[in-house]
C-alpha cells in the first residue's frame, strides 16, 4: 500500500503560479509511474500529467502542455506539478496518483492507477 498526500493548492490570480507536492510512503517494489488528475466541480477525471518511476520520462495533457511541469524526487519520495500561466479554466481538485508498475505509457485513466491521494483544490480567478 502507498499512501499519497497532497500539498500546495491554494487561490491566485489567471496568470500566476502554484507549486502542488505530493508526498507518498515508499514503494514495496519497483518505483511506479506516478500522475496528477484534476476533476472539475460536476464532471469526470482528467488526467493532467505523468511521470515514470525513474522520472526521466514525462508526459503532458495537451491542455496544460508548456504551462505544467511534473517531476519527481525519488530520494525524498515527492512528486511536484509546478503550475504556470494558470488559467480560470485550471480551477479544480486536484489529485496524486500512484502505479504500481514503473512503465507510464498509456495510463491516463483512473483505472491505470492504484494508490490516490485525497485531493487539493486549485482555484484561479479571472
Amino acid at each position: 500500500q502507498v499512501q499519497l498526500v497532497e500539498s500546495g493548492g491554494g487561490s491566485v490570480q489567471a496568470g500566476g503560479s502554484l507549486r502542488l507536492s505530493c508526498v507518498h510512503s515508499p514503494f514495496p517494489d519497483t518505483r511506479g509511474c506516478m500522475a496528477w488528475f484534476r476533476q472539475f466541480p460536476e464532471q469526470g477525471l482528467e488526467w493532467v500529467a505523468r511521470v515514470n518511476g525513474d522520472g526521466g520520462t514525462t508526459y503532458y495533457a495537451g491542455s496544460v502542455k508548456g504551462r505544467f511541469t511534473i517531476s519527481r524526487e525519488n530520494s525524498r519520495n515527492t512528486l511536484t506539478l509546478q503550475m504556470n500561466s494558470l488559467k480560470p479554466a485550471d480551477t479544480a481538485l486536484y489529485y496524486c496518483a500512484a502505479a504500481s508498475g514503473s512503465w507510464c505509457a498509456g495510463r491516463t485513466g483512473r483505472a491505470d492507477f492504484d494508490y490516490w491521494g485525497q485531493g487539493t483544490q486549485v482555484t484561479v480567478s479571472p
